[in-house]
């Protein structure tokens, strides 16, 4: 009975201090590797905001992707993703099937026809 008292006093310090760890902000990068999951950016040929909707929801659809955000400003996909389930090889030729450049792929032909003009690379008015 004397070493209950001590033993529930540091099981409660070791859960106060678990929970202020977590509670604290870490950077993207940290909480990849302790959650599991992966960050990627890529350089796309994206020009508007329908196209930012377009490869956000089309990157939804992918195979271990929690995330896909893109900022259209500065063309630059920022994917989170579980590290076992994809790639970023495998996030490149999705987003090269939506009809956009990632990195050094280029578009695929027939998914870039489809899409609107104003979303082609080659339209001069944005």
């Amino acid at each position: 009975m004397k070493f209950l008292l001590p033993l529930s006093l540091s099981l409660l310090a070791l859960f106060s201090f678990s929970s202020c760890a977590q509670a604290q902000t870490t950077p993207a990068a940290a909480q990849a590797v302790t959650n599991g999951l992966a960050t990627a950016q890529f350089k796309t040929s994206a020009v508007c905001d329908m196209c930012k909707a377009r490869i956000e929801k089309s990157l939804a659809y992918e195979k271990g992707v929690q995330s896909a955000v893109l900022d259209v400003p500065t063309k630059v996909l920022t994917v989170t993703y579980k590290a076992d389930k994809t790639t970023p090889a495998a996030l490149r030729t999705a987003v090269q099937k939506t009809g956009y450049d990632a990195d050094e792929l280029t578009a695929d032909a027939r998914a870039y026809n489809r899409l609107p003009d104003c979303c082609k690379k080659t339209n001069a008015v944005h």
